[in-house]
């Protein structure tokens, strides 16, 4: 068996039906629990990103947003959609949408969930948090804590691998691939570009990491919709063809694509996830390092993300590839064959992903599509893999948290963007197909554990949600104190509450802090299980 066959092998278990049925399962499930927040918190997102507060220990909230866009919007916009539709036809653009809209509540949870059990970096005092935090933390007090700490532990060591190996391959890959088809550049000297640019980004940590987000992201997107706008308005007379195509498709009502409806479901939700990553669990690393008076307030913001990734960016790439016909694939030259003859898979000689949305580009504006794309690609691409190495980080520092070397975690900090520099080289040089199927192990993998944690840890994120609805009628800006709401083991907020917590403060400075203001004294928690903890 070869590499390539293990590879397919992995996704086959991975990324099967369970997998499909419970991303948009539980996207329905926390739609209902917590009232369709993806549409009645509108107004919240919005707001909370205008005035979010920022700290030197924490990102602004629009800051976390970008963080997070940054590993939201990359490869998965612009190549991922390209294959979606390809793979499973244009039915697989709803399904998109589909588990974008019930993500959005998923990522509201997850988001949180890392907001509340987020904690302080012990050498930099940089927030840190994610499910390995909420894992361990949440129940830390049950009979089950000590199977929740192994459950984080293998949890982190998964995301671990998955950021720093599975995943840059492909974005790497889409950079490579994308610069080869519109300038012919060698894919081995934007390996060696990519390696250089991503060194000086790494080393300088979150703080150099959220400024390079802010800055690329939002323009990079606005633009690229602007232009996606342009073919939009230019093929005006394609949408009704474009919509039809993608309803009639994803029920599977029309004759040429009926046959592959569970290709479109699988793909759609496949890609989908992959590029909006609600539930995936990469999101509560960025939302935890966000500044904020309450978890709610982030868990908002990030729900916005998925709207923004999704519905905006991955939309537009939709109908550029639409529009054009460019994923009008045949075998034999015939445009009355159906577009995929042999279901879920194309000719040998076609060229799925990036070459799909230039070459779309390029019928409007001739010459410079390929170009555009490129540039645009590099930039969603990078980011991402930014995003992706400040993920990998988190994990690792969580792992290695304990060591009271502080010479160890500074070491294993260096081995880790070595390997991460070493997977972009890879990645950026190895076949399209081999990339795609690191990644999507890598983020079925996340997915799997993530996914079914936070359905056994929702509580707390719920009573986080009523609790800020329920200051916020009262006309207060809402504060967070997880003591009231019985919610226990959020310590950094207990010390929050308590007026413990110093701005530029590191987390082995807050511990012995909190040691020495709290000693002698016992705080009781309000909670079902009542009991007590020494701060």
């Amino acid at each position: 068996m070869t590499f390539a066959d293990l590879i397919d092998a992995a996704n086959g278990y991975i990324w099967s039906l369970p997998l499909i049925f419970l991303c948009l399962l539980v996207g329905v499930y926390f739609s209902l629990r917590t009232a369709f927040l993806q549409v009645r918190g509108i107004p919240d997102m919005l707001a909370q990103l205008k005035n979010g507060e920022k700290s030197q220990d924490g990102t602004s909230s629009f800051q976390s947003l970008m963080m997070s866009l940054a590993g939201r919007v990359g490869m998965g916009n612009i190549g991922g959609v390209a294959t979606a539709i390809a793979f499973g036809g244009p039915g697989a653009v709803f399904w998109m949408w589909a588990v974008a809209f019930l993500g959005a509540s998923t990522s509201f949870i997850e988001c949180t969930l890392g907001q509340i059990y987020k904690e302080k970096d012990k050498d930099t005092g940089e927030y840190r948090g994610g499910p390995a935090y909420y894992f361990e933390k949440a129940y830390r007090h049950t009979k089950f804590g000590g199977l929740l700490k192994v459950y984080a532990v293998i949890f982190a060591i998964v995301t671990v691998f998955a950021t720093s190996f599975f995943l840059p391959g492909v974005q790497a890959n889409g950079m490579a691939s994308s610069m080869e088809e519109a300038w012919g550049l060698p894919t081995w000297g934007v390996a060696i570009g990519i390696v250089i640019v991503l060194a000086f980004i790494v080393v300088g940590g979150v703080k150099r990491i959220a400024t390079f987000a802010v800055f690329v992201v939002p323009i990079m997107a606005v633009l690229y919709i602007i232009l996606a706008l342009i073919v939009f308005f230019i093929n005006f007379d394609q949408i009704p063809a474009v919509f039809g195509s993608i309803f009639s498709s994803a029920f599977g009502m029309n004759s040429v694509f009926g046959a592959i409806l569970g290709l479109a479901v699988q793909w759609g939700v496949k890609r989908g996830v992959y590029s909006n990553e609600a539930g995936q669990g990469t999101g509560p690393h960025a939302a935890a390092a966000a500044e904020v008076s309450h978890p709610a307030k982030q868990g908002y913001a990030q729900a916005f993300a998925v709207y923004v990734d999704t519905l905006f960016v991955c939309t537009a790439t939709a109908f550029i590839v639409l529009s054009t016909g460019m994923y009008r694939v045949y075998s034999g030259g015939s445009a009355d064959t159906p577009i995929l003859q042999d279901p879920g898979k194309l000719p040998a000689d076609s060229k799925v992903g990036p070459a799909f949305v230039q070459n779309g580009f390029d019928t409007v504006f001739t010459g410079f599509g390929p170009t555009f794309v490129a540039v645009a690609l590099a930039f969603f691409a990078f980011t991402t893999i930014v995003a992706y190495y400040y993920m990998a980080e988190v994990n690792l520092s969580y792992l290695v948290r304990g060591a009271r070397n502080p010479l160890v975690r500074r070491v294993a900090i260096r081995v880790l963007q070595g390997l991460i520099l070493a997977s972009v080289a890879y990645g950026a040089v190895t076949t399209t197909g081999a990339a795609w199927g690191l990644g999507d192990i890598g983020v079925g993998s996340m997915a799997w554990m993530n996914i079914v944690g936070i359905l056994f840890l929702q509580v707390p994120a719920l009573k986080a949600l009523k609790d800020y609805h329920a200051q916020k009628k009262q006309g207060l800006d809402p504060q967070f104190d997880p003591r009231p709401l019985g919610i226990r083991n959020a310590d950094f907020w207990e010390l929050r509450a308590d007026g413990l917590v110093t701005q530029g403060m590191t987390g082995a400075e807050l511990e012995a802090h909190a040691t020495v203001a709290g000693a002698g004294t016992v705080r009781t928690d309000v909670d079902r299980g009542g009991g007590a903890h020494r701060a």
